[in-house]
């Protein structure tokens, strides 16, 4: 079995300027992700998919491969996690290399562990899925959520309002952290979350979104407790 991971860092980014690379608790933030999944040590290749320059020799300065650079077509506000897995597997092959499965990973996600990559990509393996997406249980349940209408708010759903928080079916969503994918599966379905998709059940407190600055320093003061506790 032949394993790739692949690491998705383009240079552009609205929200925090040079997201990618900019120092988390002092080092550029795309080392985590590429620590963590040379860590996982079940890799044949650990690469970076980038459009930047500047990205790619923090990456090999990090450890990883940067074999080439991403075309414009997956380089935009448009291209999705799918379109970039796909350019890198064909230009593997392309190059007379082919992966059983791959290990997608976000560049902004410090919270990544090797041992959360090993147990997730392990668990693609024993469950025969398609693909093994990492999520989280909401801390409130959804179901009990309001909106607000002309100034005033009002419950979405009226029946759940009066049920207990035990009663209520568990609702989890996607960490944005990585996704283990198996590529025969992939290349039918080309999309990252595939028909038999296996869950990979994360605690909270390594779960952060990153998607503004605020986000940014609860996440860093996050790290922080987190490592202190260790």
């Amino acid at each position: 079995m032949k394993s790739i991971v692949v690491i998705t860092a383009r240079g552009g980014s609205k929200r925090i300027p040079r997201k990618n690379i900019k120092p988390f608790l002092g080092r550029p933030i795309l080392e985590y992700s590429i620590e963590a999944a040379l860590g996982a040590d079940l890799f044949d290749e650990v690469m970076v998919s980038t459009d930047d320059r500047e990205i790619a020799q923090v990456a090999e300065k990090a450890g990883a491969k940067v074999p080439f650079f991403r075309s414009e077509r997956t380089s935009n506000d448009f291209a999705t996690t799918a379109d970039v897995i796909e350019e890198v597997l064909d230009a593997y092959e392309r190059a007379g290399r082919e992966f059983d499965t791959v290990c997608c990973i976000y560049p902004t996600a410090p919270f990544v562990t090797a041992d959360a990559i090993r147990k997730a990509m392990l668990l693609l393996g024993q469950e025969q899925a398609d693909c093994v997406i990492p999520v989280v249980k909401f801390s409130f349940p959804p179901q009990r959520g309001v909106v607000v209408r002309d100034g005033r708010l009002s419950p979405k759903w009226p029946e759940n309002m009066a049920k207990r928080s035990q009663d209520l079916e568990p609702l989890y969503h996607d960490c944005g952290q990585f996704y283990c994918l198996n590529v025969e599966q992939f290349k039918r379905q080309k999309t990252v979350w595939m028909e038999n998709a296996a869950a990979f059940i994360q605690d909270e407190k390594y779960v952060q979104d990153i998607d503004t600055l605020e986000d940014w320093e609860i996440a860093e003061m996050k790290y922080r407790i987190l490592k202190s506790d260790q």
